[in-house]
C-alpha cells in the first residue's frame, strides 16, 4: 500500500478487528454482527414453545424426547453495521491529510472486512463518495483514498454535507476542529440526525501544540488567506497556547452536548499505534 505509506500487511492485521458499538444494528441485509433480533444465524439465544407457523426445522427434538412438549430453538439474527467516515477537506487538513486518509483506510478496511456496508466523503469535496459493502470492494476502497484530492476547502465544518451519513449505525468525523466554535456548535446540533454513534477524531499536530517559532513572523491562514504580521515572543506562545487550550476544552464540551464520543489524536504517535493500542483501549474496536 505504497500510496498510503502503510505496511503491506496491514489490512490483513486489520482484518482481527471490527469496529465496536452499543448502537443497534439496524436494516435487513446480513452482515456479521448480532443484533437484538431473532433469525437465522448460527448464534444461539434460548428456548421458547412452539407455536403454528413456526419453522419446523428449529424444534428441538432432544427437549421432545425428554419432557414431551415440542420447543424451538432461537437464534440471534445477523445484520450489517453501517459505518460512514466524513473527512475534513479545508485547506488546514493538508499537513495532515496523508495521516486523516491513512485512518480512514484503516477504520474503513476492517468494516469491509466483516462484509458490513462502508461510506466515505470527504467534506463538500466534488468527487462523489464511495459507497461499498463486503470483502470484495478492499481493491476499489484502496484505490478511492489513495485517489483523494488534496484539502481545497475554505471551510469544513460550516459546509459539511452529512447526507452519506444518513441511517449510519457509526459515524466517525476526522478534522483538526480549527474553525469557530459557532460553526462547530451549528454543526455538532445537526450530526446527531444521522448516526446513532457519533465519534469525532481530533487530529493535531506537534508544531501544533508548540510552535517553535522566534522573531518576527508573517503567519498566513491557510483556509482564508489573510495574514498577520507578529513578533513571535515567549508571551505571544503563551497567550496563543493558553487560547488553544480554551478552543479544545469548548469543542470536546461540544461534543459531550451533543452525545459525540471524543478523541484526540497526536500525528507523530503514527498509525498503527493510534489504531492497535489507542483505538482498542477506547474500546471503538475490538
Amino acid at each position: 500500500m505504497s500510496g498510503l505509506q502503510l505496511p503491506g500487511d496491514w489490512a490483513k492485521r486489520l482484518s482481527r478487528y471490527s469496529i465496536a458499538t452499543k448502537a443497534k444494528i439496524r436494516g435487513h441485509h446480513k452482515g456479521s454482527h448480532r443484533s437484538s433480533r431473532f433469525g437465522s444465524s448460527l448464534d444461539f439465544s434460548d428456548f421458547r414453545e412452539y407455536h403454528p407457523g413456526d419453522d419446523v426445522r428449529h424444534i428441538d427434538w432432544n427437549v421432545f424426547a425428554r419432557t414431551e412438549k415440542v420447543y424451538i430453538k432461537r437464534y440471534l439474527d445477523e445484520q450489517e453495521m453501517r459505518v460512514h467516515i466524513l473527512m475534513d477537506d479545508s485547506k488546514s487538513m493538508r499537513e495532515k491529510w496523508l495521516f486523516s486518509k491513512q485512518l480512514a483506510f484503516s477504520l474503513g478496511a476492517m468494516v469491509l472486512s466483516k462484509d458490513d456496508r462502508l461510506s466515505i466523503s470527504a467534506g463538500e469535496a466534488s468527487a462523489s463518495p464511495f459507497k461499498k459493502k463486503g470483502k470484495s470492494a478492499r481493491k476499489l476502497f484502496e484505490h478511492f483514498m489513495v485517489s483523494l484530492p488534496d484539502p481545497q476547502s475554505h471551510f469544513f465544518a460550516k459546509n459539511a454535507s452529512f447526507y452519506s451519513a444518513k441511517d449510519s449505525t457509526v459515524l466517525f468525523i476526522i478534522s483538526d476542529g480549527l474553525e469557530e466554535l459557532e460553526e462547530w456548535q451549528l454543526f455538532f446540533k445537526q450530526v446527531p440526525k444521522y448516526a446513532h454513534d457519533i465519534r469525532f477524531l481530533h487530529l493535531s499536530t506537534a508544531e501544533e501544540r508548540l510552535p517553535n517559532f522566534d522573531g518576527d513572523m508573517r503567519l498566513i491562514d491557510e483556509e482564508t488567506g489573510s495574514d498577520l504580521n507578529v513578533t513571535m515572543t515567549r508571551q505571544a506562545i503563551e497567550a496563543y497556547l493558553e487560547k488553544r487550550e480554551l478552543h479544545n476544552r469548548a469543542l470536546e464540551a461540544l461534543c459531550a452536548k451533543h452525545g459525540v464520543h471524543y478523541m484526540p489524536i497526536l500525528i507523530e504517535d503514527g498509525i498503527q499505534q493510534v489504531m492497535i493500542h489507542q483505538l482498542a483501549r477506547k474500546k471503538w474496536i475490538e
